[in-house]
This record gives structure tokens, C-alpha cells and sequence, in this order.
């Protein structure tokens, strides 16, 4: 059973992104692409956030097909974290 613990936020980096549309595939009520060929994520309204690092938090029904698609993403570029103490669960580590 997902506690609050396991809550999610995600958010890309559309330096690092290829416009491959694969996390759109995966998850689209949570990614979607900009005219620009960018993937950006929606918020809870189905608003494209276009602000660079724009995070959202990720909707329980949606968290593992959002970390598939940060760990399948060829631009590595998806930022997924943990709300609680925003520890990386998938996609780049920082350095």
C-alpha cells in the first residue's frame, strides 16, 4: 500500500530532451509536448507548465508508468524525486 511517503514529483530538463515522445506514450496525463518539440509536464489542471523546471507532483495512478518512462527516456532528461526529501527515483543522479 503507497503511503504519503511514497509521493512523487517529476519534472525535465528540456536541455537534456530529445523530443522522442516516449513519456508522453507512457504517461500522458502527465507529459506533453510544446509546440518548441519539447516534453514539459502538465499540472493537476491539464496545463502544459512551460517554465523551466516546472515540477508537478505525480498522481498515484501515474507514478510507475512515470518512472518507466524516465528510466526508457534516451534524452535522460526526466527528473523524477521523492516529495518527502526529494531523493532521486529515477533519472539523472546530480552531481
Amino acid at each position: 500500500m503507497a503511503t504519503d511517503n511514497d509521493a512523487l514529483t517529476v519534472f525535465i530538463d528540456q536541455d537534456l530532451c530529445t523530443g522522442d515522445g516516449l513519456c508522453a506514450q507512457y504517461a500522458p496525463d502527465v507529459f506533453e509536448f510544446d509546440i518548441d518539440g519539447l516534453a514539459y509536464v502538465k499540472g493537476p489542471d491539464g496545463e502544459l507548465l512551460t517554465d523551466k523546471g516546472a515540477r508537478v507532483d505525480v498522481p498515484r495512478e501515474y507514478r510507475l508508468d512515470v518512472i518507466d518512462a524516465a528510466k526508457d527516456c534516451p534524452g535522460d532528461c526526466i527528473h523524477v524525486r521523492r516529495s518527502a526529501d526529494d531523493s532521486v527515483v529515477a533519472g539523472p543522479v546530480p552531481e
